[in-house]
């Protein structure tokens, strides 16, 4: 064991033996504390310079520790200051204030520590008393458990104390309306009245403020909000709040007027956003993000006027824009859902991107005549927005089941809506996502408060804004322990080392904070028996020691690597781990098994086909064209493609038989012994790949594949080291005519080739073995001693270029040999090119391209048009400048 863990552990028995005892609990709240997020308090904390102050109670000092824990209890009824050199902890209900009698103001320091030790411990602001708690990027204020204290939360940690709860002056349509000033209103938990005459009451301040492991059963059935807002008024400053992992909903509204911006809700396992009784606030950049290990979840927003009365005024309308919604798997009573609109609310919605993986529920659903009503008469406005869901809508219907509203045509005729790929690395918006630069001008349109932005969502592609204050949201310290699934090994990297071996056939996550060691053939899954789902978290290294170490996911399983342009996920081999000199062929590669169909299957019995995968991988293949292997985004595969058996090389990437629910984009494979990707049959498609450096073919296809392709942007080696082809493209190498004849559609494709000359040049396209294509917006280029640039090999592949089966257009080959052959017809390759709508020949590289970007003028084909999984562009090839889609992520592009 290493010692960093024998240390904390050490620390951890001694505190709880202590707490046992009797004894005050003394703990160290500096640094950051377990969860798997940023925001600490800024570091090492500093020595205890004080006492507990007269309302408090003192703790004796441990050795070893650096704050002192004070315990508060009570209701406090004169303004008082919670400083950050000391951790304070909660005793059952603290009240700050008597209901709008004994006026106080509690103020909390930035990087203060406030913890609850039971259940039952929390905090509330009663009516006409406030709290200033306004923390800072660098020093958040944390209210969080004494679990989270000793690190011993976790990711699946919850309801391990009480919460936050805002009681104000603000009026709530459950009030008499005609006398507000003695509305008395019971807030959930025993809290205390909210309610009142003044919308703009004033209740203080939250800025950088986390709420973590909330939620408690305060009252039978009756869990606390992370942060409960009622009755509060606009006069109340809330900026950068987050609440994590709470029981019940994250922040819930109850009437009032409250505003609040840069909210962000992960982890809660109710609703993240939850509003009734008339609250008419705003706001704007909000982040949802269900447990990412497909924990219990339910609405992005479940929205209410007032569940005993729909009609009651003022109806809760509120305003909120640029929201961002990624939903998980989790599947229930209560599935993960993202945006519930019910029980007469109104409300305007702008700027949101709902989102989430193939398990997820509905992302979109109007409930109840009344909010219907306000959907068809414009008190529900919902425009510029994205619903990335494979269930964007559900309809509503009435008591008989009778449909009141086609949600999907209602919101598609909403303007600048869009259903389909919103393109995010994580929860941030890619370079070329939709997202960017169709936003609504909320603030020019609707109101000024808001802040004037261009884009969908809560951010705009540049700035993280939840960096250094959140938790559970970015890679940060190493792990206390290997995950699940998983055993601890010899650490060659400088932190814990983490192994897989054999076949895993139950879920396993790889979480941020180590490096994860291959041992051999690591396969997900048992073929089409027991399923399994690899989760790797952003950020992760996965890396083999050995050209026989590598990875495989297996037909029925999934692997769900999900990274993000800041934090790619990595696999590598030891010798890049380790800084020594890397090369092609130090480990194995990645491989995809999937359902979907191929040419080598007997097309009769496809649910029984079993075809061999290179590299004694396992079988794929079989009757799904949808089938899902996951999600692989922003991925690089570096240094791979060992000859696992005699003769046999992996690929970087291997999709074999892998079908069209599985979701592929922002991937990169640098340096490969063999192909960079390869197809063997299936559907499967991918947008944004990199392909660099690799030794044989960048992208080979074979067995049948008709998926799709765009923005694919290859490189050979800079140094001119081996290559081939940038597309080597078969049917079937046994029979030319099999079917279903492999036919891609494949755009925006830039080759740039190298002066490799071998038995195998650099080259451009060879298209071979009866396929077929459909190709666009390609530039094919590359120095003067590069090979042909496009070729037709095989009688069956030139018949279908000669009847026009076959096409390319929209492009440009600027190479000293750019054609070579003819179609069999009298037709030579170049006169077929020239003869396509939209091609052309140019000089030489540097007329077509600077580095890696387009400069050729050449108008591109709308393939939009064809096929939504395609977009527009005024570009051909893979990268335009201004939006480049390879930066931040990719390697081996520099030269």
């Amino acid at each position: 064991m290493a010692l960093r863990k024998l240390l904390k552990l050490s620390a951890i028995a001694s505190a709880l033996i202590l707490a046992g005892c009797g004894g005050d609990l003394v703990v160290n709240a500096g640094g950051t504390t377990n969860g798997g997020g940023n925001g600490g308090g800024g570091g090492t904390p500093p020595p205890v310079t004080s006492d507990c102050p007269a309302f408090a109670t003192e703790g004796d000092s441990l050795a070893g520790v650096n704050l002192t824990v004070c315990e508060i209890s009570g209701t406090i009824t004169s303004d008082t200051r919670l400083s950050n050199d000391i951790a304070w902890s909660l005793s059952g209900k603290v009240t700050v204030g008597n209901d709008n009698a004994d006026n106080s103001t509690l103020t909390i320091e930035p990087g203060t520590f406030v913890f609850g030790k039971s259940g039952a411990d929390y905090l509330v602001v009663a009516r006409g008393s406030k709290i200033q708690a306004v923390g800072t990027v660098d020093a958040p204020i944390v209210m969080t458990s004494v679990n989270d204290m000793l690190g011993l939360s976790d990711n699946e940690s919850t309801a391990e104390w009480g919460g936050l709860v805002l009681l104000g002056n603000a009026p709530s349509n459950k009030c008499d309306q005609a006398s507000l000033a003695t509305c008395e209103i019971q807030a959930e938990g025993e809290a205390g009245p909210y309610g009142g005459a003044d919308p703009e009451d004033d209740s203080g301040a939250l800025r950088y403020v986390q709420v973590r492991y909330a939620g408690f059963e305060v009252i039978p059935d009756n869990e606390l909000n992370g942060i409960t807002f009622a009755g509060v008024g606009s006069g109340t400053d809330v900026e950068y709040i987050q609440v994590h992992n709470n029981l019940d909903d994250g922040v819930e509204f109850f009437g009032g007027t409250v505003d609040a911006k840069y909210v962000v809700l992960t982890g809660n396992r109710d609703d993240s956003l939850d509003w009734a009784d008339g609250w008419t606030g705003r706001m704007q950049h909000v982040l949802v993000r269900h447990n990412p290990n497909n924990t219990k979840a339910n609405r992005g927003i479940e929205a209410d006027n007032q569940s005993g009365n729909f009609t009651a005024t003022p109806v809760s309308k509120p305003r909120i824009a640029n929201m961002t919604i990624v939903g998980n798997n989790f599947d229930g009573e209560d599935d993960s859902e993202g945006v519930l609109l019910r029980a007469g609310t109104a409300a305007e919605l702008y700027n949101f991107i709902v989102t989430g993986p193939a398990g997820m529920g509905e992302c979109f659903e109007i409930n109840s005549a009344e909010s219907v009503t306000n959907a068809g008469n414009g008190e529900i406005v919902f425009r510029n927005s994205i619903l990335d869901c494979p269930e964007p809508t559900k309809n509503s219907v009435d008591g008989a089941d009778n449909i009141t509203l086609d949600a999907n045509a209602w919101f598609r005729a909403q303007p600048g809506n869009i259903i389909g790929d919103a393109l995010l690395g994580g929860y941030i918006p890619a370079p070329n996502s939709p997202a960017l630069g169709n936003g609504y001008n909320v603030a020019n349109n609707v109101d000024s408060w808001f802040d004037n932005v261009d884009y969908i969502g809560a951010f705009d592609g540049e700035e993280d804004w939840t960096v250094g204050w959140t938790v559970g949201l970015h890679p940060e310290d190493d792990l206390a322990a290997c995950p699940a699934g998983t055993s601890e090994v010899n650490s060659l990297s400088g932190r814990l080392n983490c192994q897989l071996t054999g076949d895993i056939t139950a879920n396993v996550t790889l979480a941020a904070g180590a490096d994860y060691v291959l041992s051999g053939r690591v396969r997900i899954g048992v073929d089409n028996t027991t399923a399994a789902t690899l989760t790797v978290e952003p950020g992760v290294r996965i890396y083999g020691k050995s050209g026989a170490d590598f990875l495989v996911v297996t037909r029925g399983s999934k692997i769900e690597a999900n990274g993000t342009a800041a934090n790619p996920i990595v696999m590598t081999s030891v010798q890049d781990i380790i800084g020594s000199p890397t090369a092609a062929g130090q480990w194995g590669g990645l491989v995809l098994l999937g359902k979907a169909p191929s040419n080598k299957c007997n097309q009769g019995d496809l649910a029984s086909c079993e075809i061999q995968a290179e590299g004694e991988a396992g079988p794929y293949g079989g009757a799904v064209a949808n089938d899902n292997s996951g999600t692989l985004n922003y991925v690089v595969v570096k240094h791979a493609g060992f000859e696992v058996i005699p003769d046999n090389e992996l690929n970087g990437i291997t999709f074999a038989g892998v079908g069209s629910g599985t979701k592929c984009s922002n991937i990169q494979v640098h340096q490969n012994v063999d192909d960079g990707i390869e197809m063997f049959g299936g559907s499967v498609s991918c947008k944004n790949v990199v392909l660099t450096a690799n030794g044989d073919d960048s992208v080979d296809w074979a067995d049948g594949w008709n998926g799709k392709l765009q923005f694919v942007l290859v490189k050979h080696a800079a140094d001119g080291a081996k290559a081939n082809r940038g597309i080597e493209a078969d049917n079937q190498s046994g029979n030319f005519t099999a079917t279903p004849v492999s036919n891609p559609t494949i755009a925006n494709l830039t080759i740039i080739g190298n002066s490799f000359d071998g038995d195998d040049d650099s080259e451009g396209v060879l298209l071979r073995a009866g396929t077929n294509a459909q190709l666009a917006n390609f530039v094919i280029t590359g120095p003067e001693t590069m090979g042909e640039c496009l070729e037709f090999d095989s009688n069956e592949t030139k018949a279908l270029a000669a009847a026009g089966s076959l096409t390319m257009t929209h492009s440009v080959i600027a190479c000293a040999e750019p054609f070579k052959g003819d179609l069999g017809n009298g037709t030579t390759t170049e006169q077929w090119f020239l003869g396509q709508t939209g091609n052309s020949v140019a000089a030489n590289q540097a007329a077509v391209l600077d580095g890696i970007y387009t400069i050729d003028a050449t108008t591109p084909k709308d393939m939009s048009a064809l096929d939504s999984f395609f977009e527009a562009v005024n570009f051909i090839g893979a990268v335009e400048a201004g939006n480049d889609w390879t930066a931040g992520w990719t390697v081996g592009l520099e030269d």
